[in-house]
Formats: structure tokens, sequence, C-alpha cells
């Protein structure tokens, strides 16, 4: 038995961030559960169910996809996900919010259905619905 449970937060530093937290309160339904300022940067973290976003304002730095890091040939995040239960519904949201699906369009992997967006900093997110509401793998 693993010693871990899952994932507790990921941490980002956010353009705005105001207009990232009602983003993804719109997109996936994230509320803010604490907010300060610390050294003069505003902080705060999100939940949606287990999920939980911790995110830094800092309104001068500058993002690098995945593309360009691998370009500088530098380590960092291609994206992270985020799992959902009912496509239909974020379908429907991502039209709603204009929210442009990448890689043309729905990706169909052995088990599930992704879609890869951006946030309003530019981090990129795959949007997962496994067939079944089950996380599945072939056998090896």
């Amino acid at each position: 038995m693993s010693l871990l449970r899952n994932i507790d937060h990921i941490n980002l530093t956010v353009t705005d961030f105001q207009e990232s937290a009602r983003w993804y309160e719109q997109a996936f339904g994230f509320v803010i559960v604490e907010e300060a300022v610390t050294d003069g940067v505003l902080w705060g973290i999100l939940r949606a169910a287990d999920s939980m976003l911790c995110l830094y304002e800092a309104p001068d730095f500058t993002l690098l996809d995945r593309h360009q890091l691998a370009e500088r040939k530098l380590h960092g995040m291609a994206h992270f996900g985020l799992r959902i239960s009912d496509p239909e519904k974020w379908q429907r949201i991502a039209r709603e919010m204009g929210i442009e699906i990448l890689y043309g369009g729905t990706y169909r992997w052995p088990h599930s259905d992704s879609w890869y967006i951006k946030d309003p900093t530019g981090y990129e997110i795959e949007i997962v619905h496994w067939d079944k509401e089950q996380v599945s793998f072939d056998p090896l």
C-alpha cells in the first residue's frame, strides 16, 4: 500500500489573481477558501472537491510554455490534468467562456477523452473524462 493518498495542491504563479480565480471558478467550480497578502504578494487557495490550487500573483513574470522550455532545453511542467465527470457540461462551459480547445479538439486516449486548454496566465491544462468514470489501463 502506498503512503501517498493524492496530490494535495498545485502551486502556480499567475499574472492576475482575481482574473485567474474567477476563471477557475467559472470553468471548474473552484472557490477561494483562503486569501492573503504576504510580503506584498497576493495569494490564495482555491478548492473544488478534493482538488486545490494555490495561486500567487506575479504580474511581472513571464511564463514559458512546454514548447519554449523544450527549445531552451529547460525542465518544466508540460501541463496538469483535471478530471471531470460530465463531458457535455464541460464542453458547454468551454463554448460559453470562449475557451480555445488546443490540438484540434477532443483527443481520444485508450480509456479516456481529453481536451487541452490554457488558463488566463497561459498554463496548459488537460481536461480528462475517463470511460465509465473509472481510471483504467490495459495490462502491461
